[in-house]
């Protein structure tokens, strides 16, 4: 893995930006930064494998912090600065989308959390009259509000669709009703404090961030870590693959009247969960991945989890063996290729529209965690997503299977970093069950957190779910929304 920053003014940002762009490269995260001097912007950008991540760094003027807009390059940037104008008062100059991104209309105006001179929050109100959602005319159109309410356990997000008959002409997803102020939790909270905030980022992803976290720490410190820990983290990391990713099978299947293949999935994601509890001691197995290592208390049956892959098997077959599953799923809610390149998409969302992008080969955390092959569709639809969902669960019993080989039990931990060596900052990626997480660390002089930026693959994904959901009909909503299975949370830091 090498990582590279250069400095660079910013009238040469975009230029260098699109030579990487063009070279391959993503961009995966940027990250504001209130120096004592300046505001530097950090722009990370990866490619692999080989494993290489370019940051160009841009300081401006902190009394008037504007900076080239690059969203004419990268759809995800465009995103990255209306975030970061939201949160930290940065202007993105000639910005084609400079409407509010983050910060609710109710937000006032004027005032950004992130900036060091925010204090306290004042006293919310109408500042600035409703979301201004694009209205679509015509004879015959109207609108479905959907949310931010909903029914259950699902978290806020509303959704707002202009429909003629049943037919959706377009849908507008509006977020941050659960924006929790995650990057300032992070501030002056020692190494150790930080690491049960960043399990808790997505609480179905409490490996993934972890693991990115600390990722991003040890390289921050310099600190090593022993093969057997990595081997054990890249176990973890497919455990919460097969948990999440069976949990989804049965509810694709519940959303199209199968309930009973639903109830069965449920009942192996339950085997599963109970599972990681003897793993880690915590059903999300939280606490199996820690800075400079791991702690395992045990590790799972090959004979369980054999007969739990049977039963997954099983419920994949009989779900595309009914041919009204397999007909409901069939072409709805197509995600194009071109379309998923465009906005940015990461993990099974990507895969299911034909890029094989995959961090455990891009970015590897271990040797012994990469899967010989990445289960890729064209076809961009439900059908595809189920079917990269329930092929990385065979792939992930295997992966368990061969790192079961060389992990260790207890707590496997790497040597104490010596005090003030490495570079002070650090990157972790990893291949969450979403997709790839990307984590940035930068450490104060004191070995506090002074700045932790975690980007989760939800908020590239989100704005695909209106680009597939076009020209579909309303009650396809429910299905394709389960199929992206985007997180509110990790999204809405």
């Amino acid at each position: 893995m090498a990582r590279t920053v250069h400095e660079v003014p910013t009238g040469e940002l975009a230029v260098q930006a699109q030579a990487l762009l063009g070279g391959g490269h993503r961009l995966a995260l940027v990250a504001a930064h209130h120096d004592e001097d300046a505001v530097r912007i950090v722009y990370l950008f990866v490619s692999g494998p080989p494993d290489i991540r370019t940051e160009l760094q841009v300081r401006l003027d902190p009394a008037q912090p504007e900076v080239p807009s690059l969203a004419h390059l990268s759809f995800p940037a465009g995103r990255f600065e209306r975030e970061m104008h939201d949160l930290h008062g940065i202007v993105p100059l000639d910005h084609p989308q400079p409407r509010r991104l983050v910060r609710h209309f109710h937000w006032p105006r004027g005032w950004y959390p992130m900036h060091p001179d925010a204090g306290e929050p004042p006293a919310f109100g109408e500042q600035e009259g409703p979301y201004p959602f694009l209205e679509v005319t015509g004879d015959g159109v109207y609108e479905i509000p959907v949310g931010p309410v909903h029914a259950g356990l699902i978290e806020p997000g509303h959704f707002r669709f202009s429909v003629v008959g049943e037919t959706i002409l377009k849908l507008k997803a509006r977020l941050w009703f659960v924006h929790k102020g995650i990057e300032k939790l992070f501030q002056q909270r020692s190494v150790a404090a930080g690491l049960p905030l960043a399990e808790r980022i997505s609480g179905d992803t409490a490996v993934g961030h972890a693991l990115a976290y600390c990722l991003a720490i040890e390289e921050a410190t310099g600190q090593a870590v022993p093969e057997q820990a990595q081997c054990a983290r890249a176990l973890l990391l497919e455990l919460e693959r097969l948990h999440n990713h069976v949990a989804d099978l049965g509810m694709l299947c519940n959303d199209v009247g199968y309930g009973i293949l639903n109830a069965h999935a449920q009942r192996v994601r339950e085997q599963l969960l109970r599972l990681n509890e003897t793993v880690t001691g915590h059903r999300l197995l939280r606490g199996g991945v820690v800075p400079g290592g791991s702690v395992l208390r045990t590790l799972p049956s090959r004979t369980h989890l054999d007969a739990i892959g049977d039963d997954i098997r099983e419920i994949v077959r009989l779900a595309l063996g009914h041919s009204t599953v397999h007909d409901r799923f069939t072409g709805t809610a197509i995600l194009r290729s071109e379309a998923a390149r465009d906005i940015g998409c990461l993990g099974y969302v990507a895969r299911a529209s034909g890029l094989p992008q995959d961090a455990r080969i891009a970015h590897p955390v271990t040797l012994h965690g990469q899967p010989a092959t990445v289960p890729v569709y064209t076809s961009g639809d439900v059908l595809a997503r189920f079917l990269v969902r329930a092929e990385e669960i065979d792939t992930s019993l295997t992966l368990i299977r061969e790192l079961s080989d060389c992990v260790a039990t207890g707590a496997v931990l790497g040597p104490s970093p010596t005090a003030g060596a490495g570079p002070r900052s650090g990157v972790g990626l990893v291949e969450g069950w979403r997709g790839t997480i990307a984590t940035r660390v930068e450490l104060a002089a004191d070995g506090t957190l002074k700045r932790v930026k975690p980007v989760d693959p939800s908020f590239f994904n989100w704005p695909a779910l209106p680009v597939a959901l076009n020209d579909t009909i309303v009650p396809d909503f429910p299905l394709t929304n389960k199929s992206f299975n985007l997180s509110y949370a990790g999204n809405d830091l």
